[in-house]
């Protein structure tokens, strides 16, 4: 496979989480894309913001491309997490504008470094610092579609809708009474295997 086709098969798999993300976005008014949902505060919003700085580090710094637009959240010296939530002043599509302008950037690092070219990831462990940018794109394909993941867990805590992309949900094709069968049979399997450990 050439160079140029393992490039395009790389970015099209970035570019799955991408609009993933996003998408878990859509239909939902301001409160919902903010409001954390679990203990450690995940919320869409901050998904989106952490996934912009991710991505603007990797693809911009580690190659010597720095992204243009400062990311205070990112600082070494940033309090704990301010990459994960927006602030009341942060819009939406603040966020989301600047996710866009990052892949744009991003993109441009992917077309002009070479797959084997070497890279510098200062947060690395200093006897892995040195990676290609293969190993940076396989690595930031996993990050995103880790917390594509966690996306699509909070947008089906929000208000029950999940899936992968859109036309495209990956779940069986079934009502709610059949979600809430299966629901159940889980519910009763996990509570069996429970009593199970709990005999002498």
């Amino acid at each position: 496979m050439s160079e140029r086709a393992q490039k395009a098969t790389l970015q099209r798999y970035l570019q799955r989480g991408r609009d993933a993300v996003l998408w878990k976005l859509e239909g939902l008014p301001e409160y919902d894309v903010r409001r954390p949902l679990v203990a450690t505060g995940t919320n869409l919003l901050g998904l989106v913001k952490h996934l912009a700085g991710v991505e603007a580090g990797y693809l911009g710094e580690v190659f010597d491309r720095p992204f243009p637009e400062p990311m205070p959240w990112m600082a070494l010296d940033a309090e704990p997490n301010a990459d994960l939530w927006a602030t009341a002043e942060e819009t939406r599509e603040d966020v989301v504008g600047l996710y866009r302008r990052v892949w744009a950037h991003a993109d441009a690092t992917i077309d002009t470094v070479d797959l084997d070219a070497v890279g510098r990831v200062s947060w690395w462990p200093q006897e892995r610092r040195e990676a290609t940018l293969q190993q940076v794109l396989v690595h930031l394909i996993a990050e995103t579609h880790r917390h594509a993941g966690h996306a699509d867990i909070v947008r089906e805590l929000i208000d029950g809708t999940a899936g992968m992309q859109p036309g495209n949900d990956n779940l069986p094709s079934a009502d709610p009474a059949w979600w809430s069968d299966h629901r159940e049979r889980v519910e009763r399997a996990a509570r069996a295997a429970t009593a199970a450990d709990d005999e002498p």
